[in-house]
């Protein structure tokens, strides 16, 4: 299995199937620091308003990180999905946030059941 084959859901089950395992809370983070290229743009475009692109990106890229993080380490318990997925947020230095993604790793099966 690789970490493609993960199911991840931010609810508590994936429709059609059944937890058949708990593996518990797995995480996945990352800590940026600004780029002083970015925040020179930034500047201005709180001057002139409009979309951030460059914090943008870099959001967009942390969080892929950290969710492939999460993810990788979900594999290595030998689960094949995580539910009740969270995104965070904090400061951790002038200038530096950490991006944190944390859920629960579960072995999931199809549901043949009624009902």
């Amino acid at each position: 299995m690789s970490i493609s084959d993960i199911t991840v859901t931010n609810v508590e089950s994936v429709p059609g199937t059944k937890i058949v395992e708990h593996y518990g809370l797995v995480s996945g983070s990352t800590v940026r620091a600004k780029f002083f290229g970015r925040d020179i743009m930034a500047s201005l475009k709180n001057l002139v308003g409009g979309e951030l692109k460059g914090y943008t990106e870099l959001l967009h890229e942390s969080r892929a990180q950290a969710l492939e993080r999460m993810m990788q380490q979900a594999e290595r318990l030998g689960a094949n999905a995580v539910v009740n997925v969270r995104f965070s947020t904090s400061s951790v230095a002038q200038g530096a946030a950490e991006l944190y993604v944390y859920g629960t790793a579960v072995k999931i099966a199809p549901d043949h059941g009624i009902g």
